[in-house]
């Protein structure tokens, strides 16, 4: 690294600059920080480094690079997961959409964070533990173009027994499932069915069906009550479906009506419950619409509006020298919102009587600690002129050291714990501040 530094830097810089270069280490530099999957406001300092000059300004880029991107995600998806309610299973679908593969991969774990329960990302998976899931695809479906291509197409019953020609079996059903919805056998698609049937013979535990590739009413719909409804006589149970275009809510609805009826026709009173996925686009306005028109969907697949954020493409977190030798640095500028806080500071969560927090305190760290019960005089950011009277119930330091002298020196949760960590914090809110439309500004 030395060597390709005096590469590019000019020949005029002193050789003793570089063997400098070579004795740093990280043995005197202390990093404090707010928990990771914390709830975190503008202009509040999550994490504060202290060391050596050069040291701290080395870590800059590397340290707004790790956390920038992920906290974004992460709030993305918390946002989704605000919107969608906590029973709405969430799934990460935006491998193909993300910002190269690392990006992917830092999108898939911080979606989880932010409360997504599952990925579509196996390597994510691999790496960091993440639930795994996945659905049928369209290119899958469209590569059958008949039953004769079904191979193998024996599956023997659950309970044991001779197999059963499968193909057979659902192309009986298929004509009992149309003669009900009233709709012509010949309108189902053969190859899809046939897709349907090679998958239910290789994963008759896990069989699932992708209703769009042809037509939903007329073949998706009929082939797969046509394959479930075969496995269920050979004691086998269909997990789920998915819609990848159209009107979602409106054809979940129409879907479930559908399982209902062959459930109740055919006497299988799981049919009706079968799980209903949906993706395509979907958005935080998809999300509201589901909602404000009712529908039956029971998961979620997001992808390109949750790895590629567009309603806030990049995060401003920005990295300031604030003290140097015990002296505050402040910069100035022309632009207010550019302008830093001097000196080291504490941050302190102050909570209401309800439990919730109402407002973020930053103090030097040579002032008194805040306590419960006590009247405190503050200044709200923005308004620095006013002085107001708060009371907290309760008061918590947010800051906490992770490294001091070259070394880790507090456990770093997993990623499960991180995960359950963010949703208790953001639940902490009060809803007027974890509103996404038009919320309660909250205070520091």
């Amino acid at each position: 690294d030395v060597a390709y530094l005096r590469s590019v830097l000019p020949s005029t810089i002193d050789d003793a600059f570089f063997d400098y270069l070579a004795t740093l280490d990280a043995s005197e530099v202390t990093v404090t920080a707010i928990p990771e999957g914390s709830v975190v406001f503008a202009r509040v300092p999550f994490l504060q480094v202290k060391g050596p000059l050069l040291v701290v300004q080395l870590l800059e880029t590397t340290l707004l690079c790790l956390v920038n991107y992920a906290s974004l995600v992460a709030t993305n998806a918390a946002r989704f997961r605000l919107l969608a309610g906590p029973d709405m299973k969430l799934i990460e679908m935006g491998l193909r959409r993300a910002q190269g593969p690392d990006g992917a991969l830092s999108a898939s774990k911080y979606s989880y964070i932010g409360g997504f329960d599952c990925t579509s990302n196996i390597l994510a998976g691999k790496l960091y533990g993440i639930p795994v899931r996945g659905t049928i695809a369209h290119s899958f479906i469209m590569s059958f173009r008949c039953l004769e291509e079904v191979q193998p197409r024996e599956l023997p019953p659950r309970a044991g027994g001779d197999p059963v020609d499968l193909a057979d079996l659902a192309v009986s059903w298929l004509q009992r499932v149309c003669d009900l919805l009233q709709t012509p056998p010949s309108k189902a698609n053969q190859g899809e069915l046939a897709a349907f049937v090679s998958y239910a013979v290789t994963f008759p535990c896990d069989f699932q069906g992708l209703l769009d590739t042809y037509c939903v009413r007329r073949s998706g719909l009929p082939n797969f009550c046509a394959v479930a409804l075969a496995l269920h006589q050979l004691g086998y149970q269909a997990i789920g479906v998915r819609l990848d275009s159209g009107d979602l809510a409106q054809q979940s609805k129409e879907i479930r009506g559908v399982f209902q009826a062959c459930g109740a026709h055919f006497q299988v009173p799981w049919f009706g419950t079968i799980p209903i996925a949906v993706s395509n686009d979907i958005s935080e306005q998809s999300l509201e619409e589901f909602r404000r028109k009712g529908s039956e969907i029971d998961m979620i697949g997001i992808g390109t509006n949750l790895v590629t954020c567009p309603l806030q493409p990049s995060l401003g977190c920005v990295y300031k020298l604030v003290e140097v030798n015990g002296s505050p640095c402040l910069k100035l500028t022309e632009d207010e919102e550019k302008m830093t806080i001097p000196g080291m500071k504490t941050i302190y969560r102050l909570y209401d009587a309800a439990g919730h927090p109402f407002m973020d305190l930053m103090a030097l760290e040579e002032e008194p600690s805040p306590s419960a019960g006590q009247e405190l005089g503050i200044r709200v950011l923005g308004r620095l002129g006013e002085t107001t009277k708060v009371i907290p119930t309760t008061v918590e330091p947010l800051h906490r050291t992770y490294f001091r002298d070259g070394q880790v020196c507090e456990p770093l949760p997993s990623l499960p714990e991180v995960r359950t960590h963010a949703q208790v914090s953001l639940n902490l809110l009060s809803p007027a501040h974890r509103r996404l439309h038009e919320p309660q500004p909250y205070p520091v």
